[in-house]
């Protein structure tokens, strides 16, 4: 895509415009570090359009502070965020477990009630892949919902394993693939990096 020209240009019926306007189901997977990183960076550009935005995040904690709520948090208005479940519900601490599962499904039922009223404009749904491969919500209901939904509400998904279904999906699918990270050297994540 050279200088933003289109390789392809279908025979849909639609203008340039019209195509320009639709909305975008795009998943952020892979391995690598970086895909909700990129994904609030869309909900940023999001911000700046006037779109107003929710944000969903999948197995982190409501305690955990993570700099990209503070950051978006401090924009004011326009942003909603959501956090289901205890934090990284594969580490379970004997006395602490939680239903992640019904959390999660309690979660995705409230996206569907928000993109069938249209509540938003932009949708991160942050490690959202995890309950869709852990069996937590049925992937057949969630690509439905997200074909369906109504309006120009774009959805941008990210986690590892992405579901083929999902990824068939979308509309913009990017894998990140790490080469190197400083955990392989021993190092823990650290504030403003990680999160």
């Amino acid at each position: 895509m050279p200088q933003g020209k289109v390789e392809i240009v279908p025979d849909d019926g639609l203008t340039t415009r019209q195509r320009r306007r639709q909305a975008v189901l795009a998943v952020h997977t892979g391995h690598g570090k970086g895909k909700s990183t990129a994904a609030f960076g869309m909900a940023l550009r999001a911000w700046s359009a006037g779109w107003d935005i929710g944000v969903f995040q999948f197995v982190k904690s409501p305690k955990w502070r993570v700099g990209e709520e503070t950051a978006l948090k401090a924009l004011g208005e326009r942003i909603t965020w959501h956090k289901m479940g205890e934090g990284w519900s594969w580490i379970q601490r004997p006395g602490t477990e939680r239903d992640h599962a019904v959390e999660a499904a309690e979660g995705w039922a409230q996206i569907k009630r928000d993109l069938a009223a249209e509540t938003h404009r932009f949708y991160v749904l942050d490690e959202f892949t995890y309950p869709m491969k852990w069996g937590w919500v049925d992937v057949a209901d969630v690509v439905a919902t997200l074909r369906e939904r109504p309006g120009t509400q774009h959805v941008v998904i990210t986690g590892r394993d992405a579901h083929p279904d999902l990824l068939e999906a979308a509309d913009l699918v990017t894998e990140m693939t790490k080469v190197k990270h400083p955990m392989d050297a021993g190092r823990k994540g650290q504030q403003g990096i990680e999160w």
